[in-house]
């Protein structure tokens, strides 16, 4: 943890379309105002130019600040990492898990204060082939998932959008077979409906990647799920906001610094809520990678 130090200058990257988004923005610029600090906007969209655009500017700040949910606060991991800026977040989405992990209040204005205030403490990040996560890193039925969770069903329904969307995946869901190599060299392959790698502690609208994972801890935790029939994962749902999944000799769970995961054909991998790359992967952990505001 580094001493509290009050932002001057702060680049805002907003995610308009984001479930509080809008929202959120109005008493976020009005508490900054008061507290005499300025606000430079960085147009978000699209994203693959975000990253440019945030270390063009990182000499004109000493924080990015992100109002939105997981996703939005991902597209702005690659220009912390690079420029060394601390990054505040407002939570604004639907999941708000990094919020939860890091235990940022969810109320925009309360969150702006914990960001002025400036008490930053270092975490990991993930990273698959070349892309930063914070959260989790999966693929199989949480990219079917992803596939069904609409912006406008989640901005509309929330995480009732989010139980709808997994019932119409867990529906499509198939197992398929893919190659897992640990730090170690050893590999094994298996038959799973879902493999995470999960660098922080919180996914998915509040469940638990494992019991004992943190933020800074320094590993991955992965769990793959290897069930021979889909209705069984009903049978452990409770476990999952508990991290307890894992007790099941049905989830297979694994622990280390690197994986990786190779499949048939390539497999999409959902990062933080978004789709953003491919197997064959290397998952990675990077200790300490940057600097988070907060409370």
């Amino acid at each position: 943890m580094t001493s509290p130090t009050a932002p001057r200058r702060a680049l805002l990257v907003a995610n308009p379309g984001s479930r509080r988004g809008s929202a959120a923005l109005q008493p976020v610029e009005a508490a900054f105002a008061a507290a005499g600090v300025t606000l430079l906007p960085v147009e978000s969209s699209p994203r693959e130019t975000l990253t440019a655009r945030l270390v063009a500017q990182a000499g004109e700040a000493d924080l990015i600040l992100a109002v939105g949910g997981d996703g939005t606060v991902n597209s702005v991991a690659a220009a912390a990492y690079r420029t060394g800026l601390p990054v505040g977040l407002i939570p604004a989405g639907t999941a708000n898990d990094l919020a939860r992990t890091l235990g940022l209040p969810l109320d925009p204005a309360v969150a702006a204060q914990v960001i002025l205030a400036g008490r930053q403490t270092p975490i990991d990040l993930g990273e698959v082939n070349g892309t930063f996560f914070f959260n989790v890193a999966s693929l199989g039925l949480s990219v079917k998932l992803a596939d069904k969770l609409s912006s406008t069903s989640k901005k509309r329904w929330g995480r009732l959008g989010y139980l709808w969307a997994l019932l119409r995946a867990l529906a499509e869901a198939r197992p398929f077979s893919a190659a897992i190599t640990g730090e170690d060299g050893h590999t094994i392959v298996v038959k799973t409906l879902q493999i995470a790698v999960g660098n922080g502690r919180h996914y998915g609208g509040g469940m638990v990647v494992e019991q004992g994972a943190e933020i800074n801890d320094g590993q991955l935790d992965l769990y793959s799920l290897e069930f021979k029939a889909v209705w069984k994962l009903l049978t452990i749902a409770g476990s999952f906001p508990t991290g307890r999944h894992g007790l099941s000799p049905e989830v297979r769970t694994l622990r280390g610094r690197q994986f990786k995961i190779a499949t048939r054909r390539p497999r999409p991998i959902n990062m933080d809520g978004e789709l953003l790359g491919a197997t064959p992967a290397i998952f990675t952990v990077h200790p300490a990678a940057l600097r988070m505001i907060v409370p």
